[in-house]
């Protein structure tokens, strides 16, 4: 063969692997995208609380940030598995990315938004510093409740990592204990809402009031959603239940109704549709009989996602 030919024949063997190369990264970008929005929501978390653009407060701009991150850590997986670069690497990488966007992001939320109403002095409606350990008792619970929410997401993931998975079809449609961007989508929908109400009562008198009672019960969520996530309560991967169900008109509206709600009513609907999700868990292991051991001991999913 002439060196010419020889010279063009590797140059087109060469193509192909450059593409693969290039398309190899998009999943470790996907997930990149994952931890800058999570930094992203935190820097924003720490602003002044104050509207801004369109009405939408810091906090609700860092709650919006972690849906975005959500939304990255739901595609990092398929895009991996569509372009064959699945790897522990990514898996790990996804699992520090998590602790970030659905860890850190919305305990530190749930600390901004409370202090923002029960500051040093006890001032309604200023800018407080964040309420540190020493302040009072209640600063104190607030950010043990913190601390112990991100301790429990990075808990989550670890275990999911080390758990041995398995093939059966029927582990892929249920999770073992609340999916850290559920339990992050929870607290974060929660507050995004209560700034929501607090923005439409701004001129109603009682409405401070109102946004002080409500800020109490944020921690108290957190907290439960924390001790769902180290729980072994089996909750449904909801996104492969759907892709696996027939094609069936009911089924088909299951899924359009809720989109449609959400659009009208967006944080009611987020708010709503995650606070279902946390509760179904426990709610279907009080209607359900216990299981057998050995199938209450597998590994619920093979997603990235936990």
């Amino acid at each position: 063969m002439p060196t010419d030919d020889r010279e063009q024949q590797t140059r087109s063997d060469q193509r192909p692997r450059r593409r693969r190369r290039a398309a190899s990264v998009l999943p470790t970008l996907m997930t990149l995208g994952n931890v800058i929005c999570g930094f992203a929501a935190i820097h924003y978390a720490a602003k002044p609380i104050e509207d801004s653009a369109f009405g939408y407060s810091t906090l609700s701009f860092a709650g919006g940030l972690i849906f975005l991150g959500m939304f990255f850590d739901a595609i990092d997986g398929t895009v991996a598995r569509l372009t064959r670069s699945t790897s522990d690497i990514g898996a790990q990488l996804d699992s520090l990315a998590d602790v970030i966007t659905f860890g850190v992001a919305p305990a530190f939320m749930t600390l901004r938004l409370v202090s923002h109403y029960y500051g040093p002095e006890g001032a309604p409606g200023g800018d407080h510093a964040l309420l540190g350990p020493a302040d009072n008792a209640y600063a104190k619970i607030l950010w043990a409740i913190a601390a112990f929410y991100v301790c429990c997401t990075a808990l989550r993931l670890a275990r999911f990592n080390a758990e041995v998975r398995s093939d059966k079809a029927e582990d892929h449609l249920y999770f073992k204990g609340l999916p850290s961007p559920g339990a992050g989508g929870t607290v974060a929908s929660l507050i995004v809402l209560h700034q929501y109400l607090l923005h439409q009562h701004a001129g109603i008198e009682d409405g401070l009031a109102f946004a002080r009672a409500a800020a109490l019960g944020i921690p108290l969520v957190t907290a439960i959603v924390a001790f769902a996530m180290v729980s072994n309560i089996r909750y449904s991967h909801f996104v492969n239940k759907v892709l696996r169900s027939r094609r069936t008109f009911p089924g088909l509206i299951r899924v359009v109704l809720p989109v449609l709600i959400a659009v009208w009513w967006p944080r009611e609907a987020l708010a709503a549709g995650f606070v279902f999700y946390a509760l179904s868990g426990p709610v279907m292991a009080l209607l359900k009989p216990a299981r057998p051991t050995q199938q209450q001991s597998s590994t619920p999913s093979t997603t990235t996602s936990a």
